[in-house]
């Protein structure tokens, strides 16, 4: 039914991974940002905490089209650390998040390529622990039917991946979801169809949903 609606994926709750490279230890701490001021506030953060480490090189992109990139080396050779950690994001496609990755220096040189191969695979450890989610633009629709027409519904709601918020069921039926932006005409269409005109179709508030967990949450 349609193309699946524009969706990006942020980082809804952050996390943290680690890995250890010939004696060095790596930490990656991931956190959602949505300003420079924020991202800013949550490396230094993270600096203060590990303030006895070899390095707390960092990387964040903020902006539904990736506006807003830094990243920074933090005395690693330059370009084996901060953009590496950075290709990560932008190669996920991940928006509006932070990572700081810490390194204790074992004693072991890693050579560049290692470098950076240390500190892609620790953000993306980081990236694992932490919650990314899809969110997608959306408009709320309450769908009211009979009996009658219900199943009809219920296969339009699962053939489209059109999540259900609510369901009250009475004497008839009032069924609950957010319908994705770009399925609404096409989807509002079918229903009519399906159920001959008899069903009743109102539309709420638009706003941006995602998954997470098995839950769907509005934003």
């Amino acid at each position: 039914m349609g193309e699946k609606a524009e969706a990006y994926k942020v980082v809804y709750q952050g996390g943290e991974g680690e890995i250890i490279e010939k004696k060095s230890r790596f930490i990656a701490t991931v956190q959602p940002v949505e300003s420079e001021e924020a991202a800013a506030a949550f490396i230094s953060a993270v600096r203060k905490k590990y303030w006895d480490a070899s390095h707390n090189c960092s990387a964040f992109t903020i902006g539904k089209k990736h506006e807003l990139t830094r990243c920074s080396d933090d005395g690693e050779p330059s370009g084996t650390a901060g953009r590496p950690m950075l290709d990560v994001l932008l190669r996920e496609d991940i928006h509006n998040a932070a990572v700081v990755v810490t390194r204790y220096f074992g004693g072991t040189l890693l050579g560049t390529g290692g470098l950076v191969r240390a500190y892609q695979k620790c953000t993306q450890e980081g990236l694992a622990g932490a919650v990314v989610i899809e969110k997608r633009q959306g408009q709320m629709l309450e769908i009211e039917t009979d009996y009658n027409g219900l199943g009809k519904i219920q296969y339009l709601l699962a053939q489209g991946g059109i999540p259900v918020l609510d369901t009250d069921y009475t004497d008839k039926v009032v069924i609950h979801a957010m319908v994705p932006a770009e399925m609404k005409g096409e989807f509002a269409k079918a229903v009519t169809e399906a159920t001959s005109g008899s069903a009743g179709l109102e539309w709420g508030e638009q706003a941006e949903f995602a998954a997470v967990g098995d839950e769907v949450r509005l934003f």
